[in-house]
């Protein structure tokens, strides 16, 4: 059974591990590190120490989802808008030995109820590059849809983010 807790900084050795080049390191970090590959401490560093670079005190929420096996996937929570309304996800990651196997829909819904149900969102947003489609598929399963886009640079390249969410009346 998949469940959500807080990440612990012992998650960060396994989580980082996921990313083995960093193609896919930038479509899960975006421009979020300014370089590859980290390390466990660079990722504490940034969640622990620097409250994953937000300046409110409480807006920032690492979880991690695990099952029986252990460590399943992770992702972020924080709020966009000082009404607490809108929540966006952000470092949306599933075990490379696990995806392709519903485990990154689950770990969303999980989410999601989370949003929605504890904190008392509206509105739940996320980005995902458009060369990254098993992610967007994934997104989609769980609900997000589309709604805008914008490019980001990376390799000599323009990528295109697409902005997806969902909204608590159709979740």
């Amino acid at each position: 059974m998949l469940r959500l807790r807080q990440y612990k900084p012992g998650d960060a050795e396994t989580i980082i591990s996921w990313c083995r080049d960093e193609e896919s390191f930038r479509k899960w970090t975006s421009d979020r590190y300014d370089s590859f590959p980290i390390t466990a401490e660079d990722m504490n560093r940034k969640y622990i120490d620097n409250n994953g670079d937000c300046e409110e005190a409480d807006n920032f929420y690492p979880m991690t989802a695990f099952d029986e096996n252990g460590i399943v996937g992770h992702l972020i929570l924080r709020y966009m808008d000082a009404a607490k309304t809108h929540i966006r996800f952000g470092f949306v990651i599933v075990s490379d030995q696990r995806r392709g196997q519903g485990y990154g829909k689950k770990m969303l819904q999980l989410a999601l109820d989370y949003a929605f149900n504890i904190f008392g969102a509206e509105k739940v947003s996320l980005g995902v590059f458009d060369n990254n489609p098993p992610a967007i598929n994934c997104y989609k399963a769980a609900g997000f849809v589309p709604y805008d886009e914008r490019e980001i640079e990376f390799f000599g390249e323009k990528w295109k983010c697409i902005e997806m969410q969902v909204l608590r009346e159709n979740s």
